[in-house]
């Protein structure tokens, strides 16, 4: 990452910061050094690198070197304890990031340790539905009314941190916020890892000692940028701490990409943005179907390599009236059937500037009873932060708020 006054030491890794250390005449271990400072420690500046010598921290700040992390200009916390980032980048330009203590239920039922821990909060429902992937749950399993935000929980034992690829979005799904503002480049890897550095230090919370989730579902398209994306999760794993079982990448179906991901040898679970039971739905709500169908995207899904009790999760925003109805659910469970897979319900979290319109509760778990009638795991995430527009969906850097959330 090029900073407009320096450059960046975050996104290098650790050969690269090995190679550094080497070409100025250091022995290999200040590589070490420095990578450690960088992700281990997150520190703000080459001045509070107090492993290396002082001389050479003063000729790598003479050479222009930075640490270079983003910033938070601003800060909107929720009344459910969600907090939205508006992340400041070298260049001016800035991305959301979400903090959501708890998390939102996304990992139930994915086969993850994660997973584990989010499912056992979910309970049993009057139906006889506990363990076969129905939702009810004390954190609410189907949505919630804009005007009736979850309170704020004291304390959290885990939590999810949303980030960001990409400035703006080109795939321009059209239940979505983010696709009004187009996309203006691909986030680097420092940019993508420091958005969680950021977040970490605000919360004082260091992983892997507490535990945190990283879900790649902020604004952008990861695998359309996919070589700084799967840096990033390098990064993390090595230097920051968190395990690659902890992390979800949505994708809203770049077909090719899928393939290369199943070959990586580190890498995320995998959630594809499915949100249309047949071709002419799907290319309706998201035309990049266009490209990629149903067919080309479901028969990449069936080939991606799993690992043991891991689980392919899909993403499918119900949208009222339009992806919602009963027929709609019986073509899912056509699509997903025979697959090792979990299915994501998500209302339609709601925005003026989007013509469309929240399910009611009643359609949702119809929705969900049905799929669950076909024996497929199917889970409602819970909205988070709606009063800051931090739910899934809704980021497009909006910096007017409800009353209710606060800007701190």
């Amino acid at each position: 990452m090029q900073k407009a006054d320096g450059k960046s030491l975050a996104g290098m890794s650790l050969e690269e910061l090995t190679s550094l250390a080497l070409e100025g005449g250091q022995p290999a271990y200040r590589g070490q050094q420095i990578f450690d400072a960088i992700y281990r420690q997150r520190v703000a500046s080459l001045t509070e690198v107090s492993t290396l010598p002082r001389e050479y921290r003063g000729g790598l700040t003479e050479q222009g070197w930075e640490m270079g992390w983003p910033s938070v200009e601003r800060k909107f916390v929720s009344v459910d304890g969600t907090v939205r980032y508006l992340v400041g980048l070298a260049d001016g330009e800035s991305v959301e990031t979400v903090w959501m203590p708890e998390g939102d239920g996304g990992e139930s039922g994915d086969g993850s340790e994660a997973g584990e821990e989010d499912g056992g909060a979910f309970l049993s429902d009057a139906s006889g539905a506990a363990g076969r992937g129905i939702a009810p749950s004390p954190h609410s399993s189907v949505p919630l009314p804009a005007s009736m935000p979850l309170p704020v929980v004291a304390g959290w034992r885990r939590a999810t941190i949303c980030v960001s690829s990409q400035v703006g979005c080109a795939v321009n799904c059209k239940f979505c916020f983010t696709a009004l503002l187009g996309v203006k480049r691909n986030l680097e890897a420092g940019e993508i890892v420091g958005q969680i550095a950021a977040v970490l230090r605000d919360q004082r919370v260091a992983p892997p000692l507490q535990r945190v989730n990283i879900v790649f579902m902020g604004m952008g398209e990861p695998f359309l940028n996919y070589e700084n994306f799967m840096k990033a999760v390098r990064l993390l794993v090595e230097g920051v701490g968190i395990p690659e079982s902890r992390m979800t990448v949505s994708t809203a179906g770049i077909v090719p990409r899928i393939y290369d991901f199943g070959r990586e040898e580190v890498r995320p679970k995998l959630a594809i943005s499915l949100n249309g039971s047949n071709d002419e739905l799907r290319s309706e709500v998201m035309p990049l179907n266009r490209k990629w169908n149903i067919g080309e995207l479901m028969q990449a899904a069936r080939e991606f390599p799993l690992r043991a009790r891991e689980r392919l999760t899909f993403e499918y925003v119900l949208l009222a009236g339009v992806n919602d109805a009963a027929e709609h659910a019986r073509e899912v469970a056509e699509l997903v059937r025979g697959m090792r897979a979990k299915v994501n319900l998500i209302a339609l979290n709601p925005g003026s500037e989007l013509p469309y319109a929240t399910p009611e509760q009643g359609r949702v778990e119809e929705f969900q009873r049905i799929l669950i009638a076909a024996g497929i795991p199917t889970f409602v995430r819970r909205p988070r932060g709606r009063d800051i527009f931090a739910a899934c969906g809704q980021l497009k850097k909006t910096v007017e708020i409800a009353p209710a959330g606060q800007e701190i």
